[in-house]
């Protein structure tokens, strides 16, 4: 039963994430201003913006956001987040836990945080849920969920710009970079390269990507193949379609299955898939790899350590 409901919370969040996705644009302003404080902008979400002179009290809705909020050392700031952000270091411990698709306005207005930062998954199906928070002189900021390495870093650089954290965000952000380029510099190299599935959600309602999706990028980064790079975003997969593909390397960052891996590999009819029968199928940081900040960075060596060992091995 234990099982069977984390599956059914991991279900209910992959739809909402495709709700989202469909529902919203993607970023439609994504070059940070030079010095935002004081200043009216457009935010990554296409909404117009008054940044404070000032941050005293911030609240983030978004695990990513405050993974990028905490590494631009504006953590113990956060006075609230949601229940998926607890735990991230730097972050406020005795932050107030909100919910993430819908929290709670009333305690955000008893709150009244300088500066909210929202991905596009809170309260989506609404039309100014935030307005009366605006109007009591909070600054929200929409940052949608990217699907590049160049759009997490222009997001970082734009929260960073929010705070008047300009140099800590070029500087995480070049940090970042150097070990994508460490990496990117030897898949270059890679002429034989290995076909992966990247396995999200696991049977029997299996989900992966394809092009569009930053995981995708990690992936040809490290020198290797998706198998479903022809299809476009999140994507449901049947069995069948990755039995015929026949790939070299599985990669799977379930962490709601005790041992994910040991579940590929015993599925019934996928003793012939190459993956299976090498017993190449790794685990990958469901964390790192979840959420679109600096810290994918983590992932990608993973993946390359997983898929190409005689390369990227320690």
């Amino acid at each position: 039963m234990k099982r069977e409901a984390k599956t059914k919370r991991k279900a209910r969040l992959l739809l909402l994430c495709l709700a989202a996705f469909w529902c919203l644009t993607a970023c439609a302003v994504k070059d940070a201003p030079e010095s935002a404080a004081g200043s009216v902008l457009v935010d990554p979400s296409g909404a117009q913006i008054r940044v404070p002179d000032r941050v005293d009290t911030l609240a983030v809705l978004g695990p990513s956001l405050a993974e990028m909020v905490a590494a631009l050392g504006y953590g113990e700031k956060v006075a609230a987040c949601d229940a998926s952000s607890v735990g991230v270091e730097g972050l406020k411990e005795d932050a107030l836990v909100l919910d993430l698709v819908s929290p709670d306005m009333e305690q955000l207005f008893v709150l009244k945080p300088d500066v909210l930062f929202v991905t596009n998954l809170s309260l989506y199906d609404q039309e100014n849920p935030y307005q009366t928070l605006i109007d009591a002189g909070t600054c929200v900021v929409c940052v949608p969920t990217s699907d590049s390495i160049a759009d997490i870093q222009s997001d970082i650089a734009f929260v960073a710009s929010v705070l008047g954290a300009e140099e800590k965000g070029q500087e995480v952000i070049r940090a970042m970079q150097e070990q994508v380029d460490q990496i990117a510099r030897i898949g270059k190299t890679i002429k034989d390269k290995k076909t992966v599935y990247f396995e999200i959600a696991a049977a029997p309602g299996m989900y992966s990507f394809g092009d569009g999706v930053f995981l995708n990028e990690l992936l040809e980064l490290a020198g290797a193949e998706n198998i479903l790079a022809s299809e476009s975003g999140w994507i449901g997969v049947t069995e069948e379609a990755v039995v015929s593909a026949d790939p070299d390397v599985i990669l799977t960052n379930v962490d709601y299955l005790e041992d994910p891996v040991g579940e590929i590999l015993s599925r019934p009819g996928w003793e012939a898939v190459a993956a299976v029968r090498d017993k190449a199928v790794y685990s990958i940081d469901n964390v790192a790899s979840s959420r679109p900040d600096q810290n994918v960075v983590k992932a990608l060596r993973q993946i390359a350590a997983a898929v190409y060992p005689e390369y990227y091995g320690e």
